[in-house]
């Protein structure tokens, strides 16, 4: 499946939760490796949008047809009465400017973006790929 779209700015939140140490253990189970706390944010429209709902269906969000891709069940935990909520990931490939990046999809279980694919990965995407907000970029789940 590939899902395409544009970047954009997030509410610069995500590394609040990604630093969290109960999380880094499960993303380097899932990716080989920790990942860079923060997220890419691409926002995707038309067909892209279709796609992504599905996997939305497959995290429990929305009813309706579920992605065949295999998801990765990421836990929530507690931590001094402060309560991380859980997510649902997709291994996937980024395609930015003519590179590859292994990367997944998280989907927080409580999350505003139905249109917005969170993007994590061992680097800092923002960088590594030369990405601004409206640069177009592919991704394919694996």
């Amino acid at each position: 499946m590939r899902l395409s779209g544009v970047v954009a700015s997030g509410l610069g939140r995500a590394h609040v939760f990604m630093a969290q140490h109960h999380y880094q253990d499960q993303f380097k189970a899932l990716l080989g490796m920790t990942a860079w706390p923060g997220t890419l944010n691409v926002k995707v429209e038309g067909d892209p949008l279709e796609k992504y709902r599905k996997l939305r269906v497959t995290a429990g969000l929305d009813e309706g047809e579920e992605s065949e891709a295999d998801s990765y069940r990421i836990k929530g935990f507690d931590r001094d009465g402060v309560s991380f909520g859980g997510a649902t990931a997709f291994l996937a490939v980024l395609e930015a400017h003519h590179q590859s990046i292994d990367c997944a999809i998280l989907i927080p279980d409580l999350t505003r973006h139905d249109d917005v694919v969170e993007i994590i990965a061992g680097i800092f995407l923002r960088e590594s790929c030369d990405l601004e907000d409206g640069d177009e970029v592919s991704i394919y789940l694996r």
